[in-house]
């Protein structure tokens, strides 16, 4: 079991969730992130056992910290949506079947 803080005392199991990966693009010289339009930040987010939804960002910058964020749902979907996940998405929507079981 991999336990990632995310504030207050929380929590989640990295192993257990269901983790979505970022879509890049070549720009030609570099594979820029189409979640931050950035070569050197990244993002990818979490579905927990629970239903809970988290963003986790990082950068390839020496120094810079990771960091684990709670998003709704909808925001959930949007960042699935914008990077290509489109199923994924349907889980996120408020009222789905499939969230209604998580």
């Amino acid at each position: 079991m991999t336990r990632i803080q995310i504030g207050n005392g929380r929590w989640f199991d990295e192993d257990t969730a269901t983790q979505y990966e970022e879509s890049s693009t070549f720009n030609g010289h570099n594979f820029i992130s189409d979640a931050t339009g950035d070569q050197w930040e990244h993002q990818a987010l979490y579905h927990t056992r629970s239903g809970t939804w988290i963003l986790h960002s990082w950068s390839q910058w020496q120094g810079s910290r990771e960091t684990y964020e709670v998003v709704s749902a909808h925001d959930a979907a949007a960042w699935l949506r914008s990077q290509g996940h489109e199923d994924a998405a349907e889980l996120a929507e408020p009222g789905s079947v499939a969230r209604a079981e998580v």
